[in-house]
């Protein structure tokens, strides 16, 4: 549904020096970029040493979150700040010579919104440095193979610029089935023999290759006990969407790509975003028959489609019309990317689709903040009050999409209820009350408002002039 113009590396390495003239010959990673999109069957054989490059270490390093949680060997950012030079240039010539090696990564786990924890993967500081490093170099490969429905995780994509296109395809492509796929625990289950072939496509330097393998394999370290990692990438780590994305490339991007071509009788629009992604028919029988398929091909390398989570709904411009004729209640919806999609009219009469954000989504940010507040109900007030307004700022920023303004509305109220309950309890004699909690939350906490342009605006303009992939 997006046009392919190339994304921006990462870290906004520059493309050409500085000089008097303003001109100069293109950066080495610009040079391997032109390469990989002359030539899309190219494998690249001398890649290591623009990883190792000192320079690159040290953007690598600034690149990184300052108070990120340290892995198994205790180091921090700040700490590994200290004779900064003299790090990076003994870990470039590990590096050189083939002496780096991975270390085990710390399994740490966090609540999802369910109830279950969600394992993550903490990684050393230097693992981190060296991924960080791996994946800028890549992307100069990659970003011209990877298609124009693949969001996730991409240099100068996001989770909007998915959800605008998602908006497009549903409201301007004739949709009217939609499937909504999950695949079960796809970061534990990628098959590290399939994703090292996957890589080997592109990748024709040994050394790249063994450093992922270096990283597949280095191991969970949780409680003090060691275990080997059969398969599975793990979330935390810097090169795994990277990774990700190539396996879903090739099991799914492409594969999807010659169905649509070859098979498909009718439009289909298709948007993914990491392992989350929509499927959009215009015929029943192509949205059943995909259906069917896609399991089997997602069986060939180690994949399956959750069964709970995988569903084929009625949806579109038809559907609203169509069930109230029948008298079938209100259409179906499906959530991606934390809303709640939506089949609806306008007050002409004309097909819209509805975002709202997930109340499973909102009630889990809430209870966090919830229990936040009492872990600081005696901080001073202006400290808590800026906290609640970065909280407040940031749900708003992205859930702050047209037809969605009832619902940050209402989160930032609750957040206000839960402080003025904190304070409540700060002291059994003097309750603080609500007018004063009030000016405190008109103080501290920014207004609820849309900050999200409509998708076909902000959608248009950047897909303006560009190749119409669809």
């Amino acid at each position: 549904m997006e046009g392919r113009e190339l994304a921006k590396g990462n870290m906004g390495r520059q493309n050409a020096p500085r000089t008097q003239s303003r001109e100069g010959a293109p950066s080495e990673l610009d040079r391997v970029r032109q390469a990989a999109r002359r030539d899309r069957k190219m494998r690249f054989t001398a890649l290591l040493h623009h990883v190792y490059n000192p320079e690159m270490l040290r953007e690598a390093y600034f690149s990184l979150k300052r108070e990120a949680a340290p892995g198994v060997d205790g180091e921090t950012w700040r700490h590994y700040g200290a004779g900064l030079e003299e790090k990076l240039k003994d870990l470039s010539e590990r590096l050189k010579r083939g002496a780096y090696r991975a270390r085990p990564v710390r399994r740490a786990y966090i609540p999802k919104a369910d109830g279950r924890q969600r394992p993550l993967g903490v990684t050393t500081l230097e693992d981190k440095i060296v991924q960080r490093a791996t994946v800028e170099v890549l992307n100069a490969v990659y970003e011209t193979d990877f298609l124009g429905f693949s969001y996730g995780f991409r240099p100068g994509r996001g989770q909007h610029d998915a959800l605008d296109a998602l908006y497009m395809g549903l409201t301007t492509r004739g949709v009217n089935w939609v499937l909504d796929a999950d695949i079960r625990g796809f970061f534990d289950a990628i098959d590290h023999g399939w994703l090292v072939k996957f890589v080997e496509h592109r990748i024709g330097d040994r050394r790249v290759v063994r450093l992922i393998q270096k990283w597949l394999s280095a191991g969970v370290l949780e409680d003090g006990e060691w275990a080997r990692s059969e398969k599975g990438t793990p979330q935390g780590g810097s090169i795994s969407p990277l990774l990700a994305n190539i396996y879903l490339h090739y099991v799914f991007d492409l594969w999807t790509q010659q169905w649509r071509k070859r098979q498909a009788c009718g439009e289909i629009i298709v948007v993914r975003y990491a392992d989350d992604f929509i499927v959009g028919f215009k015929r029943k029988d192509d949205a059943e028959r995909f259906k069917v398929e896609l399991a089997a091909r997602l069986r060939e390398f180690k994949l399956e489609l959750h069964p709970e989570k995988t569903r084929l709904l009625e949806f579109g411009r038809k559907v609203v019309g169509h069930r109230e004729r029948a008298e079938q209640g209100k259409p179906e919806t499906f959530d991606f990317l934390g809303f709640t999609h939506i089949s609806a009219k306008t007050v002409k009469g004309a097909f819209m689709v509805r975002r709202h954000t997930i109340p499973k989504r909102m009630q889990a940010k809430l209870r966090e903040v919830k229990a936040e507040l009492k872990r600081r109900m005696h901080d001073p007030i202006p400290e808590v009050g800026k906290w609640l307004g970065a909280v407040v700022g940031g749900h708003t920023r992205y859930y702050g999409v047209p037809t969605n303004k009832q619902a940050i509305w209402e989160f930032r109220n609750q957040v206000g209820r839960h402080w003025h309950r904190t304070l409540m309890r700060r002291s059994q004699k003097n309750g603080v009350t609500w007018e004063k909690t009030r000016r405190n939350i008109a103080r501290y906490l920014p207004l609820a408002r849309v900050c999200q342009p409509f998708p076909d605006r902000r959608f248009v303009v950047k897909t303006r002039g560009k190749s119409p992939v669809r």
